[in-house]
C-alpha cells in the first residue's frame, strides 16, 4: 500500500529565512553550551533535510518551532518521547492545579511542545499511528483531569457543592465521557475532542442555591471555555457536545438515568455506533464505567429485529456506495467523509459491531484497526479485505495529520488548487503532484470496493446521491446534492431532517418511526425536487410532519405506498393552500385512507347519513362543532384532490361542497334554536328560515367559498319570547341568525367551517341581520334594485320550517317572474356588468372571474335571461347557470350553437378557477404556476386531448382566450350598450 515519507523542501528562500530567525531564536540562550549544542544539532546534516520540509511546508510547526526552540533541539536529538513525557511530568505535578488564567497559559504552551514533539515523530515516520494517536489521547486526558480538577476545586470555594478531600475529581460524580476518536483512543493531530457530560446526583453533592443540572452546566461551559478560547498562546482543544443525548431543551448536562432513559427509548443506531467508542476520560471514572455498563443492552443487542438491521444498514446506505469505480477527483476531496474515505472505514467496520457485536463480544473492541482485525480472526471479513482497509485507513490518516499540521486546522480537505496541491504533495514527501494523486486514487478505490461489497445485497438509499443525516455535522456531498435540487439553504434543511432523527417531533420519537424516515428520505427529497419552490414545499412538510400526533402509521403507510408520498409532495407544489391545511389538520390523512377516497363523491342522502352517524357520539355542542369540523374538512379535502387530480369534474366537486354546507346548516340549526330557548323562550307561532344565495344558492361552491346568507322570520306583530328573559321578535331571531353563524364560521381546536357573508340581505349590511317575512316581500317588490333580483335568481332556502321556506320560495319566483321594460333591465345589468369590471377586472384572461367574457359575464347572461323573459317563458327558470342556457335554448330564447358555446365556456372556466382555488393565490397565472399545477389544470380540462403537447398552456390559454371573446360577443349582442 502507499506510503508517506519526510517531507521535501520547495522553498529555499523561505527554509533560509526561517532557518535564521530560528538560529536568532537559540542564540538569545545566555547558557553557552546549551546553545551551542543546540545550533550544532540544528546543523546536523541528519536533521536538514526534515527540519528544512517542516520550514517549507507547514507554518503552523515553524512558528511553534520558532517559539520553542529547545523544545525542537530536544526531539531531534533525545527523541520526541523525552519532550512527551516532560509535559505530561509537568502537568502531572501533585496538588492543586494552579489557578484559571495561569492554567490556560500552561495548558496551551504544553500543547503546542507536544504538537511539535508528536508531529516530528510523525513526520520522520519514527512513530506508529498508534503512537501518534495514543500520546494525543492521553495529553487530551490530562489536559480534561487539571482543568476539571481546577473548575471543581472553584466551585467548591464559592460553596456550591461539597467534594470529597481524598479525591476530588475521581469521587465527584461528574462524568466526562469521550466519544468519537478521542474515545477509542484515535484523535487526529488537530481534532475536536467530541464529550458527553454526566452526572450521578447522589454522588454529585451541590449546596447553597445551585442545582445539579445548572451547575454541571456551568461546569461545562468552564471547560469549555478553558480548552476552547483563542488567547495569546492559542488554544488547546476545541470541544463539541453535540454528540450528547438530545432530550427537550438540549441540557449540556445530563443525570445518568436521564441519559439511560433518553438512549432506552430514543437512541438511534448512529447513537449506539457511536457509543461504541465511548470511554469515561475524567472526572468520576468508576461513575462512568457504571454507566456504559448499564447501556450494554442498549448498544450490544443479542438479537436484532430485520427493521434495526435495515436501519444500521441505512446509516451507509444513505451514502451512496458507488459501485461503477468511476473516477475519483482527488483535487479538494475530503479524506475523512469523501467517497473511499476514512468514514467508510469505520462504518465498514461499526456497522457489523453493531449487528454481531451482540453475540460475539470480541467484535467489542472500540479501535477500527483493532475492529477489523477481530472481525477478521471471527471470519466476518476476509483476511485480504481487513489487511487492506487496515493499511488504507493507516494510510489516510497519515494524509489527515499531514493535513491538519500545515496551518494546525481541523480540516481533511486536499486541496483543490493545483499549486497548493503541488505544495502538499511535497509536504507528503512526494517528487511531485502525479504519485501522490496516484495513492490516494488507489487507496480510495480499494476502500469503495470493499465497502461497497458489504452493501451490495441492500438497496441504496441514496438513490444515487450522498445523503446522510446521521450524527452532528454536515456531510458536504449531502449538502452538495441538497444545493443541486434547489434548496437555497442546504445546512438549514440538513439541520432539521437530522432534527427529526433526532426525535425532536413527536412523530420521531420511536425507534420504529426514524427507520421508517430513514427509508422515506431519499424519495421524499427527490420529491421535493419536482416541486417549483423546493424550499416552500419542505417548509410545508416539515410542518405537516411536526404536526404529526405520531409517526409509525402515517410512514408506514407512505413507505408503502408511493404515490401517496408523492401525492402529498405534490400538493405543496400544485396546490398549497390545500396542502397548507393538511399540515394543519394532519387527521385529514384519515381520510385518505377512507376505502372510498377515490370512488365518486357521494350523494346528499350519503352525506347526511354520515354526518348523523359522526355526530352521535358528541358529548356538548363543542364535540360536536370539533366532529362537524373534522368530518366537512375530510370531504373538502377529498373533494379538492380529485379537483387536482382530475378524479372528479370540477362541477360534480362544486356540488359537493356545496351539499357539505348544507349539510352542517341543516344540522346546526335546531342546536342554535335549543340555545335560544334557553336564554329566552320561545315566541308561539313563530317560523324561521335560512336562505343561500351566491354560489351556494346555485350548488357552485368552490374550496375556500364564503356562505352568502339571509335569514327570514315569522312572528306575529308585537310578539315577543315567553322566557326568563323576554326580547321582541326583530332580537330573538336576530340572535338566532347571529348563534347559527357563529356556530358555522367560529375557529375551534378543529378551524372554522364557513366564512359567512350577510352583505345580500335586504339595505345590505344597514339593514336588520334577520328580516321579517313581510318586509322582505316588501323590500324586494318595492325597493330592492336590479342587482338584488340578480342575486335572488340564486336564491334557495337551505334550512328552515317548511311552511315559511315555500312562502319565501314563493314570494322569490313572484318577483322574478314580474314583467320588466328589457331595455331597462339591460341597462342595469350592464352598467353593474362594467362597474365591477372596473373595480376588479383586467385584460388578462386568466383574471376567470372578472375579465370581459368571463365567469361573471356568465353568470350576468343567465340572471338577465330569467330577469327577461321569466314573465313570458317560465320554463327557463333554474338556479344553476349552464341550465339557463339550455332551458333557454330549448324555449328559441337563445340561439342552440350560442347556448352550446356559453355552457362549453362557463364549464371550462369554472374547472379553471376551482383548480386555481387549491393554490395560495386564487390569480396564479399558469405561465408563473407550478409544473404540477399546470399539469393539475390541463388534466381539469383536458383541452380537445391535447395533454402532453409542448406548450400545453399556450393552447389552453388560446381555447380560454377564444370562449371568453365568444362570451363577450353574446353578453354584448343580448346586453348592447346605450343606443347599441
Amino acid at each position: 500500500m502507499p506510503l508517506l515519507y519526510p517531507p521535501r523542501s520547495t522553498d529555499s528562500q523561505a527554509v533560509a529565512r526561517h532557518r535564521a530567525r530560528l538560529k536568532r531564536a537559540v542564540e538569545a540562550e545566555p547558557d553557552a553550551t546549551r546553545r551551542a549544542h543546540a545550533l550544532a544539532v540544528l546543523d546536523d546534516d541528519r536533521h536538514r533535510a526534515l527540519i528544512d520540509g517542516v520550514l517549507s511546508g507547514s507554518p503552523f510547526l515553524t512558528e511553534v518551532a520558532l517559539e520553542a526552540p529547545f523544545s525542537l533541539v530536544r526531539t531531534l536529538d533525545e527523541g520526541a518521547q523525552a519532550v512527551v513525557d516532560q509535559v505530561f511530568a509537568e502537568l502531572s505535578e501533585p496538588g492543586a492545579p494552579p489557578e484559571r488564567p495561569r492554567l490556560m497559559a500552561a495548558l496551551r504552551r504544553a500543547r503546542k511542545r507536544l504538537a511539535l514533539a508528536v508531529g516530528l515523530a510523525d513526520l520522520a515516520d519514527a512513530w506508529s499511528l498508534e503512537q501518534v494517536t495514543g500520546t494525543l489521547t492521553r495529553f487530551a486526558d490530562l489536559v480534561i483531569d487539571c482543568t476539571l480538577h481546577r473548575l471543581l476545586l472553584d466551585a467548591a470555594d464559592r460553596r456550591e457543592m461539597q467534594l470529597d478531600p481524598d479525591d476530588p475529581v475521581g469521587r465527584s460524580g461528574l462524568i466526562v465521557l469521550g466519544m468519537g476518536k478521542y474515545g477509542a483512543g484515535e484523535l487526529n493531530y488537530s481534532s475536536d475532542i467530541d464529550l458527553i457530560v454526566l452526572y450521578e446526583p447522589e454522588r454529585f453533592r451541590v449546596q447553597g442555591g445551585a442545582t445539579p443540572m445548572g451547575l454541571a452546566s456551568r461546569l461545562v461551559r468552564g471547560l469549555e471555555y478553558v480548552l476552547q478560547e483563542k488567547t495569546k498562546e492559542g488554544y488547546v482543544f476545541r470541544v463539541d457536545f453535540r454528540l450528547r443525548p438530545h432530550p427537550p431543551g438540549h441540557p449540556l448536562a445530563l443525570p445518568v438515568e436521564a441519559a439511560e432513559l433518553y438512549y432506552e427509548r430514543h437512541g438511534q443506531n448512529w447513537e449506539r455506533a457511536a457509543m461504541i467508542k465511548a470511554r469515561p476520560v475524567g472526572g468520576d471514572l468508576a461513575a462512568g464505567e457504571r454507566f456504559l455498563a448499564n447501556l450494554r443492552p442498549y448498544l450490544w443487542r443479542k438479537y436484532l429485529d430485520f427493521a434495526a438491521i435495515a436501519d444500521i444498514h441505512s446509516i451507509k446506505r444513505q451514502i451512496n456506495a458507488h459501485r461503477g469505480f468511476s473516477e475519483i477527483a482527488v483535487h479538494g476531496h475530503d479524506v475523512k467523509v469523501g467517497r473511499g474515505g476514512i468514514r467508510e472505514v469505520e462504518f465498514f467496520a461499526q456497522t457489523q459491531q453493531l449487528i454481531l457485536g451482540g453475540r460475539d463480544p470480541v467484535l467489542r473492541n472500540p479501535r477500527t484497526v483493532e475492529a477489523l482485525e477481530a472481525l477478521a480472526e471471527s471470519r466476518w471479513v476476509e483476511d485480504e479485505a481487513a489487511a487492506e482497509m487496515i493499511a488504507c485507513y493507516r494510510y489516510l490518516r497519515q494524509v489527515e495529520h499531514r493535513l491538519q499540521m500545515v496551518a494546525d486546522q481541523q480540516t481533511q480537505r486536499l486541496p483543490e488548487r493545483e499549486d497548493r496541491f503541488e505544495a502538499f504533495a511535497a509536504f507528503a514527501g512526494h517528487d511531485g503532484a502525479g504519485t501522490l494523486v496516484r495513492d490516494l486514487d488507489e487507496t480510495f478505490r480499494t476502500v469503495e470496493r470493499h465497502y461497497a461489497a458489504l452493501f451490495e445485497t441492500s438497496p441504496d438509499l441514496g438513490a444515487g446521491a450522498s445523503l446522510v443525516f446521521t450524527g452532528t455535522e454536515d456531510d458536504p456531498a449531502t449538502l452538495e446534492h441538497l444545493a443541486a435540487l434547489g434548496f437555497s439553504d442546504p445546512a438549514a434543511v440538513s439541520r432539521r431532517i437530522r432534527g427529526w432523527h433526532h426525535g425532536h417531533v413527536r412523530a420521531t420519537r420511536t425507534v420504529r418511526a426514524r427507520e421508517l424516515l430513514t427509508e422515506l428520505i431519499p424519495a421524499l427529497l427527490q420529491a421535493f425536487g419536482r416541486t417549483p419552490d423546493v424550499n416552500a414545499a419542505f417548509a410545508l412538510f416539515d410542518r405537516f410532519v411536526s404536526n404529526l400526533p405520531s409517526g409509525v402509521q402515517i410512514f408506514s403507510l407512505l413507505r408503502a405506498n408511493p404515490k401517496l408520498l408523492r401525492l402529498i409532495v405534490d400538493l405543496t407544489g400544485a396546490a398549497p393552500k390545500l396542502a397548507s391545511h393538511l399540515a394543519a389538520h394532519t387527521d385529514l390523512l384519515d381520510a385518505l385512507l377512507e376505502p372510498d377516497f377515490f370512488e365518486p363523491l357521494p350523494e346528499p342522502g350519503q352525506l347526511v347519513a354520515e354526518m348523523a352517524s359522526r355526530l352521535q357520539d358528541a358529548r356538548d355542542l363543542q364535540d360536536k362543532l370539533d366532529m362537524m369540523r373534522r368530518w366537512a374538512h375530510g370531504r373538502q379535502f377529498q373533494a379538492g384532490l380529485h379537483i387536482l387530480l382530475g378524479v372528479t369534474p370540477a362541477e360534480r366537486a362544486c356540488l359537493m361542497l356545496s351539499q357539505i354546507a348544507e349539510v352542517a346548516v341543516v344540522e346546526l340549526l335546531p342546536e342554535a334554536e335549543e340555545w335560544l330557548v334557553s336564554q329566552h323562550g320561545q315566541i308561539q307561532g313563530s317560523r324561521f328560515c335560512v336562505v343561500g344565495l351566491g354560489k351556494f344558492g346555485s350548488r357552485e361552491l368552490t374550496i375556500g367559498s364564503d356562505l352568502d346568507l339571509i335569514f327570514v322570520y315569522d312572528a306575529p306583530e308585537e310578539a315577543s319570547s315567553d322566557g326568563a328573559r323576554p326580547v321582541s321578535a326583530d332580537v330573538y331571531f336576530a340572535r338566532l341568525a347571529n348563534r347559527l353563524t357563529s356556530a358555522l364560521s367560529a375557529r375551534t381546536g378543529e378551524g372554522t367551517l364557513f366564512e359567512i357573508d350577510m352583505r345580500l340581505r335586504p339595505s345590505g349590511n344597514a339593514g336588520p341581520v334577520a328580516t321579517r317575512l313581510t318586509r322582505f316581500v316588501r323590500y324586494q317588490e318595492e325597493a330592492a334594485a336590479t342587482w338584488e333580483h340578480q342575486a335572488l335568481t340564486r336564491a334557495r332556502v337551505v334550512a328552515g320550517e317548511p311552511g315559511l321556506a315555500a312562502e319565501v320560495e314563493a314570494a322569490i319566483e313572484a318577483v322574478l317572474r314580474r314583467p320588466r321594460p328589457v331595455d331597462a333591465l339591460a341597462k342595469d345589468v350592464r352598467a353593474m356588468r362594467m362597474r365591477i369590471f372596473k373595480e376588479h377586472g383586467n385584460e388578462d384572461p386568466w383574471n376567470l372571474k372578472h375579465v370581459r367574457g368571463g365567469i361573471v359575464e356568465i353568470e350576468f347572461l343567465a340572471q338577465f335571461l330569467q330577469l327577461a323573459h321569466l314573465a313570458a317563458e317560465p320554463a327557463i327558470r333554474d338556479r344553476s347557470t349552464p341550465s339557463v342556457f339550455a332551458r333557454a335554448a330549448s324555449t328559441g330564447i337563445l340561439p342552440a350553437d350560442e347556448a352550446v358555446r356559453l355552457d362549453e365556456a362557463w364549464r371550462l372556466m369554472i374547472r379553471l378557477f376551482a383548480t386555481l382555488r387549491l393554490s395560495q393565490e386564487e390569480k396564479t397565472m399558469p405561465k408563473n404556476a407550478p409544473q404540477a399545477m399546470q399539469e393539475a389544470l390541463l388534466r381539469a380540462t383536458d383541452p380537445q386531448g391535447l395533454a402532453g403537447v409542448p406548450n400545453d398552456i399556450a393552447l389552453l390559454q388560446l381555447r380560454l382566450v377564444e370562449s371568453q371573446e365568444a362570451v363577450r360577443q353574446i353578453f354584448d349582442r343580448l346586453v348592447p350598450t346605450e343606443g347599441a
